[in-house]
């Protein structure tokens, strides 16, 4: 027992000392500066507030859209990165025109609805059907074939409110696909319950997507109100018939741009630490929470780092376009870069709105978290937890990177526990921001990108 001890209380001393032996006292004075600097600092709210306000919603392909591109070049240039540009990304092209619903039977009542992206419009007149409510996508699946043939779709899941925002993925599932398998049935129409945790009367927009050989047919999410509203008059045994009418439109293959700003490391330029969060949004609020929140903290983590100091390796602020169709900005960047992969030290994803960041996560190598047990000691004063789960996913626009290469990637979680409130809605607005919030977020997205980018040793990737 004694050895044991001996030995647990060497490897300790060791794990200290390696991490010592990272960072000098010089870099972590400067780390606390850059932290005080960013807590104290209105920049990042100042972005926020511009591209929200002065752009709006960034739909791809749309000329706020181009607006948002400019915009992003210009901060960049203005706040002094080393180097900035741009990189094409194509996409499917889509563009919503008008929407609306309403029961006809038993009474006429209005629905507050979306078009989901990528829907097909309806006729002029719209369709009207029969509704058959579903509890699950699965128990939609099993229905017999042609056992909708004319008549109306829905999906009634309701998604779980969670800190991590777990339900989404299981929610999301009738949003991407429901629209093909009502079809396979022979419905004329899907509806489905918002992705969505809230009770507000907003319907949430989202992807969906169809598939070759399926007819397809208008895809809509209604609002969590209208959905207990249809649900209640089935229940209740009533004949339910509703009429959608989506007016939109397939424009073919639109071209956007995933903006660049990089801050060039002194000693290893061609290494790099990613951070950044995509520039487009949906069209119905003004894209606060998804994800301008993540533009402006990014950019303004990064020139606090500079401001301080230059870094050893360089700081390359993303801001993907597209990612609301498809992750199609994020795809073009890493295939572009493929044969570079190996030059990103570190990457994390800010696209979960502006909640408090209440832990701090990695997927690196085992000799690695040295380093990474350092940078959790620097986020601790922001009040952010580290995870020992070495299991980062990060986010969305990190999946093509996860698909195709190891990458040590990191999370920054935010606390997502009202985020699905206002997710892809015309609530996304400025005002559901905390500006205290998005301070501690800059915080801690610059306290990360500046250990990692001066870190003695490279980051390396979990080879699991």
């Amino acid at each position: 027992m004694k050895k044991q001890l001996i030995t647990l209380f060497s490897t300790l001393i060791f794990s200290i000392s390696v991490q010592a032996q990272e960072f000098t006292p010089k870099q972590l004075e400067q780390v606390k500066q850059v932290r005080e600097n960013a807590l104290n600092s209105e920049l990042s709210w100042q972005l926020l507030e511009s591209i929200t306000t002065e752009v709006g919603p960034r739909l791809p392909g749309t000329e706020n859209d181009k607006k948002a591109v400019a915009w992003a070049v210009e901060k960049f240039k203005s706040l002094g990165f080393d180097k900035v540009w741009t990189e094409p990304a194509t996409f499917p092209h889509w563009r919503r025109y008008h929407e609306s619903a309403r029961i006809i039977t038993p009474s006429e009542q209005p629905i507050h609805l979306s078009a989901l992206g990528n829907s097909v419009s309806t006729p002029k007149q719209g369709i009207t059907g029969e509704v058959v409510l579903f509890e699950t996508l699965d128990e939609l699946i099993a229905a017999p074939q042609d056992s909708l043939k004319n008549k109306i779709a829905f999906i009634n899941y309701r998604m779980n409110r969670h800190i991590d925002g777990n339900g989404y993925g299981p929610a999301v599932r009738a949003r991407n696909s429901g629209a093909v398998e009502a079809a396979k049935k022979g419905a004329v129409a899907y509806m489905m319950r918002s992705v969505s945790t809230a009770q507000h009367r907003f319907a949430h927009t989202g992807g969906s997507h169809y598939q070759s050989g399926v007819n397809k047919v208008p895809a809509t999410a209604i609002s969590n109100p209208d959905a207990d509203q249809l649900e209640r008059l089935i229940t209740a045994g009533h004949s339910v018939s509703v009429n959608i009418n989506v007016q939109s439109e397939s424009l073919g293959e639109g071209t956007s741009y995933n903006v660049i700003g990089e801050i060039t490391g002194s000693e290893f330029p061609n290494q790099y630490v990613l951070i950044g969060g995509h520039l487009d949004s949906w069209d119905l609020g003004t894209g606060a929470l998804d994800d301008g929140a993540g533009v402006a903290l990014t950019m303004a983590a990064a020139k606090h780092i500079k401001a301080v100091a230059q870094p050893k390796r360089s700081i390359r602020v993303v801001l993907f376009a597209a990612e609301e169709l498809g992750l199609w900005g994020a795809k073009a960047y890493f295939k572009r870069h493929a044969g570079a992969l190996d030059n990103i030290v570190a990457a994390a994803e800010s696209d979960f709105g502006a909640g408090l960041i209440y832990g701090f996560e990695s997927n690196v190598t085992a000799n690695a978290l040295p380093i990474v047990r350092a940078i959790a000691k620097q986020l601790a004063p922001l009040d952010i937890e580290y995870i020992r789960a070495n299991a980062a996913h990060g986010g969305p626009d990190l999946i093509p990177l996860r698909a195709h290469h190891n990458a040590p990637i990191f999370a920054l979680h935010q606390d997502g526990t009202d985020y699905f409130d206002y997710h892809h809605t015309a609530d996304d607005t400025l005002d559901k921001v905390d500006p205290v919030k998005l301070k501690q977020n800059t915080a801690a997205y610059a306290v990360f990108a500046m250990m990692a980018a001066n870190s003695k040793n490279k980051i390396t990737p979990n080879s699991q």
